[in-house]
């Protein structure tokens, strides 16, 4: 983002661009966007208005221009030597619009709202730090500088000895890997029904009883 704009708001009933600080109780800490920097609080029924999330309207209804995007453009196209405030006349200010935004919505975007975009931009660009955007070639050169950085740094380091292992070898048992939460498993959702325990630690366990010998018949006298 050329201009970081994610702390920059407008507030209703006060003049000019403010930095968001902290929010309080009352409402929020704000600093003026201009020379003194003074800090207030802007009250909880004041309204707050992002610069980030406030987009252009465009001939297409359901398509914007985020105001970054806007500043960007007049950044592009008229660099340091922007002249226009909010008191030029309105027929440098639509030529301007037009020139920034040509699609941009004659009947939902006032002139009120070109004066306010001029305004801002001025108070944005003389108190931000414009980042302009990598090209292509930057940053395909900056990938190729991390990545022979990172090469040389593994040739520099130091091989790590490896010890020998002299612990007996377990026997590996292979493991059944769990199905997913979305498939069924194995039984089909029914756990089968675990088998009697007769080994003799088990208290619980039965225990077989010899079976009793059938009594013997006595001999006729």
């Amino acid at each position: 983002m050329p201009y970081d704009l994610k702390e920059i708001a407008a507030i209703s009933g006060m003049p000019g661009l403010y930095r968001l600080v902290r929010p309080t109780r009352a409402g929020v800490i704000i600093e003026a966007l201009n020379d003194k920097g003074t800090r207030s609080v802007a009250a909880a029924q004041n309204k707050v208005s992002l610069l980030q999330e406030i987009s252009i309207y465009t001939q297409d209804y359901d398509q914007t221009v985020p105001l970054s995007e806007v500043f960007d453009r007049i950044q592009q196209q008229h660099g340091a030597d922007f002249s226009l405030s909010n008191k030029s006349n309105d027929q440098e200010l639509v030529t301007f619009m037009e020139g920034i935004i040509p699609d941009y919505d004659r009947e939902r975007v006032y002139l009120s709202d070109i004066k306010k975009l001029v305004q801002w931009y001025n108070i944005v660009s003389q108190r931000l730090e414009y980042q302009a955007p990598a090209t292509e070639d930057e940053a395909t050169e900056s990938e190729a500088t991390k990545k022979e950085v990172a090469e040389q740094a593994a040739e520099e380091a130091p091989a790590t000895p490896v010890a020998a292992d002299t612990s007996p070898k377990k026997k590996t048992v292979k493991k059944t890997a769990e199905p997913a939460a979305d498939e069924a498993m194995s039984t089909a959702g029914i756990i089968p029904a675990p088998e009697a325990d007769t080994a003799p630690a088990n208290p619980e366990a039965a225990v077989a009883k010899p079976a009793k010998k059938a009594p013997a018949k006595k001999k006729a006298e």
